[in-house]
């Protein structure tokens, strides 16, 4: 061998390891799959999970004590909803301090300790960052309406009323009202399209976009791996203040509907993410959005041209097929796929109705909650759970407006009934408060806690909680559910889904009724590649339907009956 083939093979050895170590600090695995492409990511609501001190509130050291639950279960992502100090107007997302914890959830220290024990046991810590507006208690805003001249004056939008008791313009608060708030000592108006204990921040300020990206470089070095961003829509709006065009109707608090044009995705919004973005490639973490879209034209907008904006943009119009519709899981997910990015699904979180309650038809929820599972959890993206979402929780909502502790509830009553139902306290035994506390929940506990907790779920083969863990089980090892693409069949069948998931020479079929009929479905895998292949049952609801061989004519699939299969040559 001469020196210099020796030396180009040399060489090239090291530019391969080098790109190979560069991919593993990235987070990335051999083939380029960022971590959070193969994470389970799971909701908390840290006042509703477990109360550690028994006053009756969830905290940090409760989350911690059940991380070996979370593990088994199969997350290896917890995205936590705020517990910074707030004086909970709107339940933490109203922030007075973006870098410290309230008393209410524990200290420093337990969050340490919480990264550093999830560490040990695979699971990251995703913070929920509010990005559109502070507490009208956090230190920047007291400077800023403390005088016209105060050095953080222009940290948020304040603006001259058009005459005597008149805002600057007509905009309404996504919680009623008025988007404007006289602040009496300096004669001005402030913005706050939440509530008016909510100031939107400036983010035409360069000021603000440092002091943000600087909070997150805080939380990354604690050990965060990345941020939920809350209301980035919001984080501008129209410079010029022009009044919104109104609409026909009112909303739930009687206000009349206006165009959203002035208020919400305006162009400015993606440059503010590329920022954090940067900020976030600098430890390797993830942004996820709470992103509100018509269509998916709007949600590609969320990657960036570049895939430069956030990894993790929400589809939350997979909520919105709010009823068990083939035809329509289908158009949104064939939507989806072609739009570029990696898709991520969600069907529940902090405010909307429980997937329990928006799907089941009151006889048939437990296999309802399976068959959403099966659909949500085998499909090629990532996977957004909400706590109690894997043992078939639902909705607690109050009855009488003296119960309601959600002030869009208080607010709105009884049009706007608030969002406590969906945050009740996570229901881990048969017990007292559902294993939640000693003392009174915050919430109160449902009545379905006798039945669906994790105590009891976790002894019967036949539990929502046993068909989750064996599919997460599936999902961490199956190439074809973790890489493979998606190919849709039976496209005009209105009562099943049914795909294949493949990965070079290997396939999972997945199919699942949607009806409360028992349904035969013909199979023909040869779009896919397979065809005359055969089926090795991996998982299915009910259990017996796993040791269904789908032969040439197909497979029947009992009312809501899911079966998720290998597909051999």
């Amino acid at each position: 061998m001469s020196n210099r083939f020796s030396q180009l093979i040399t060489l090239t050895t090291v530019l391969v390891l080098s790109c190979s170590l560069n991919a593993q600090t990235k987070g990335n695995d051999t083939e380029g799959h960022a971590w959070w492409q193969h994470a389970v990511f799971y909701e908390i609501y840290p006042r509703s999970f477990v109360d550690s001190n028994n006053d009756g509130t969830g905290d940090l050291s409760g989350i911690t004590s059940k991380l070996d639950y979370l593990h088994e279960l199969g997350v290896d992502a917890i995205w936590i909803s705020p517990f910074f100090p707030s004086p909970q107007v709107d339940f933490g997302y109203d922030v007075s301090d973006y870098e410290s914890i309230d008393p209410v959830y524990g200290t420093m220290r337990d969050f340490d300790r919480l990264v550093s024990e999830g560490k040990k046991r695979g699971i990251r810590v995703i913070l929920d960052f509010v990005v559109n507006h502070t507490s009208d208690q956090h230190k920047w805003f007291l400077d800023s309406k403390s005088s016209r001249k105060a050095t953080h004056r222009d940290w948020f939008i304040w603006r001259d009323g058009k005459g005597p008791s008149q805002p600057p313009n007509n905009w309404i608060s996504i919680f009623g009202g008025s988007a404007w708030k006289l602040a009496p000592k300096t004669n001005q108006y402030y913005y706050h399209a939440f509530y008016a204990e909510q100031p939107d921040l400036n983010w035409r300020n360069p000021a603000v976009v440092k002091a943000m990206g600087d909070v997150n470089r805080f939380w990354y070095k604690r050990g965060v791996a990345g941020f939920r961003l809350d209301a980035v829509d919001r984080m501008f709006e129209d410079e010029k203040l022009r009044d919104s065009q109104t609409l026909e109707g009112t909303n739930k608090f009687g206000d009349p509907l206006l165009d959203q044009t002035y208020t919400a995705k305006l162009p400015e919004m993606h440059d503010a993410l590329r920022g954090l973005r940067k900020v976030a490639d600098e430890s390797d973490a993830v942004l996820i959005g709470e992103t509100w879209t018509k269509n998916i034209e709007e949600l590609k907008e969320y990657y960036g041209p570049h895939n430069d904006e956030l990894q993790m943009p929400m589809n939350f119009m997979f909520t919105k097929v709010d009823k068990l519709s083939p035809p329509e899981f289908r158009n949104q997910i064939n939507a989806v796929e072609s739009a570029g990015g990696w898709p991520v699904y969600v069907i529940s979180n902090h405010d909307i109705d429980r997937s329990y309650n928006r799907y089941g038809d009151g006889k048939n929820n437990d296999a309802i909650a399976k068959v959403l599972a099966g659909l949500y959890l085998t499909l090629r993206g990532t996977a957004i759970m909400y706590y109690g979402e894997e043992i078939g929780m639902e909705n607690n909502n109050p009855t009488r407006k003296e119960d309601v502790k959600d002030p869009i509830g208080r607010t709105g009553w009884p049009n706007e009934i608030g969002r406590d139902g969906e945050r009740t306290p996570m229901q881990w035994t048969d017990g007292t408060n559902a294993g939640f506390s000693i003392a009174t929940p915050w919430l109160p506990v449902p009545a379905s806690h006798a039945t669906h907790n994790v105590a009891s779920e976790a002894k019967d083969s036949n539990s929502v909680l046993q068909f989750y863990k064996q599919l997460l089980a599936m999902r961490h090892t199956n190439h074809a559910l973790l890489d493979g693409s998606y190919v849709s069949l039976n496209e005009t069948d209105p009562n099943v889904m049914m795909y294949v998931r493949k990965y070079k020479d290997e396939a999972v079929l997945v199919a699942i009724n949607m009806s409360g009929i028992e349904q035969r479905v013909s199979v023909d895998l040869s779009s896919s590649g397979f065809a005359g292949a055969k089926t090795n049952g991996l998982l299915s609801s009910p259990i017996s339907l796993k040791d269904a061989i789908v032969a040439g004519d197909g497979i029947v699939l009992p009312p809501f009956g899911v079966y998720i299969a290998n597909v051999t040559k």
